[in-house]
């Protein structure tokens, strides 16, 4: 979702999927060929190393894909396979790579939404959640995954998911960031699935680290990432202040808030943006800033505390 120019996002990304792109030195990456509203031009998988090398997010439930990442590494051997996240577009797909290949799966764990689920609530936002995936091996924040040719670093960085990671590789100041930062526009947070104040708290880690080249799940590689990620922190804030601005002048709905802050927004991202307002009213009502009858959820009507 990028409907303000406060963040300035790059949408210029002409790999074309099934292509093998050299995108630095040690990194290859695959396009998937599934271009929506959500994932930009298709998920990007990512190959680490050369020899014994790591795939990173296979993807979806996608046949083509996996044959083009198995093309990729001809005469080369997968040992490991890395999941940043388990939503659809990211995992299903490491399945059919660890039975071409033998590899080992490393994740932070199956899928778990950022909170339990309120009784109130009549739909759920998870409906893009890979509920069959789990990691031959968990990974914790700061450990390391090695092969020959590679050493990554696992970052937790949850928000987005409960369970996502970003992956370091810190002799070469780079991270494979995932969902959790992109440069083609912003990521949803939708609860209960991701939690704005993981979120943010994620963000404001990255800042702390020295990668400053980062490859996103979707869209062109960002350059600059620490200065970047600021910009996001500051692009959040400002929704905030936007939704405090629209309740100072009454109590409104979720859907209200989105038709005064997402101006002119593509109405297939309404529902989106919905769950992104959403997970900031949670974090305003955790903080005693906005209030709202029973629990904070998408049909609630909120109003300055």
């Amino acid at each position: 979702m990028a409907e303000h120019d406060d963040v300035p996002f790059n949408r210029d990304f002409p790999l074309q999927p099934g292509v093998v792109d050299d995108a630095g030195p040690g990194v290859r990456r695959v396009l998937c060929n599934n271009p929506s509203p959500f994932t930009f031009t298709g998920t990007v998988s990512y190959i680490v190393g050369r020899g014994q090398v790591a795939i990173i997010d296979p993807g979806p439930d996608d046949e083509a894909h996996a044959a083009a990442l198995l093309d990729a590494v001809r005469g080369e051997t997968v040992t490991h396979i890395l999941v940043t996240h388990t939503h659809r577009d990211h995992s299903p797909n490491t399945a059919r790579i660890k039975a071409a290949t033998g590899a080992t799966v490393y994740a932070e764990g199956p899928h778990r939404a950022s909170r339990p689920r309120y009784e109130s609530e009549k739909i759920s936002s998870e409906s893009g959640a890979d509920r069959d995936f789990v990691p031959d091996i968990a990974v914790r924040d700061g450990e390391i995954v090695e092969g020959s040719s590679f050493r990554l670093e696992a970052v937790s960085t949850p928000g987005h998911t409960a369970n996502h990671l970003a992956f370091a590789w810190p002799d070469r100041k780079l991270l494979f960031v995932g969902d959790h930062v992109m440069g083609w526009s912003t990521s949803i947070v939708a609860p209960p699935d991701g939690s704005m104040r993981d979120y943010l708290a994620s963000l404001e880690r990255l800042t702390q680290r020295n990668e400053d080249l980062y490859f996103s799940g979707h869209g062109p590689e960002i350059l600059g990432g620490q200065r970047y990620v600021r910009f996001l922190i500051r692009h959040r804030q400002a929704r905030e202040a936007s939704i405090l601005h629209r309740l100072a002048k009454g109590e409104a709905d979720i859907p209200s808030l989105v038709r005064a802050i997402y101006i002119g927004i593509d109405p297939r991202l309404s529902g989106a943006a919905g769950y992104s307002v959403l997970a900031h009213l949670e974090d305003l009502v955790a903080r005693g800033i906005v209030a709202t009858d029973g629990d904070p959820v998408i049909g609630g009507t909120y109003r300055l505390k």
